[in-house]
């Protein structure tokens, strides 16, 4: 396997909270019903797992927030799940594996992409 592309992004937490609260419509823009509810430290590393994503494979145009989602296996790490144009992005390039990791703290949430074909 080679690596296609990496991506990170790092989100202010305090920044995020007042986005979410000024413009409640924000967590059913960026977010599928299945995160939506999450705690705000949640959301703001699911963000920027959705941003490192775009980044390491150069999304195409048209993609939703939502075609990028984030859940955690049975052991708890971080994976993608994806839909619509981020799944066939990642058929159009081959890509086999997006690893992700995810890290939030009291005032920054920081994700880490490395796309594999």
């Amino acid at each position: 396997m080679a690596i296609l592309g990496i991506g990170v992004d790092v989100v202010d937490l305090a920044r995020f909270t007042t986005s979410l609260e000024r413009t409640p419509s924000l967590r059913t823009r960026l977010f599928t019903p299945a995160e939506a509810d999450l705690a705000v430290e949640s959301l703001a590393g699911r963000f920027a797992a959705k941003e490192a994503f775009v980044k390491a494979l150069r999304a195409p145009a048209g993609m939703s927030w939502q075609d990028i989602e984030i859940i955690a296996t049975p052991q708890g790490a971080p994976e993608f799940h994806l839909h619509g144009a981020a799944f066939d992005r990642c058929a159009e390039l081959g890509v086999v594996t997006a690893h992700l990791s995810i890290s939030h703290d009291v005032s920054v949430a920081t994700a880490f992409v490395v796309a594999e074909c």
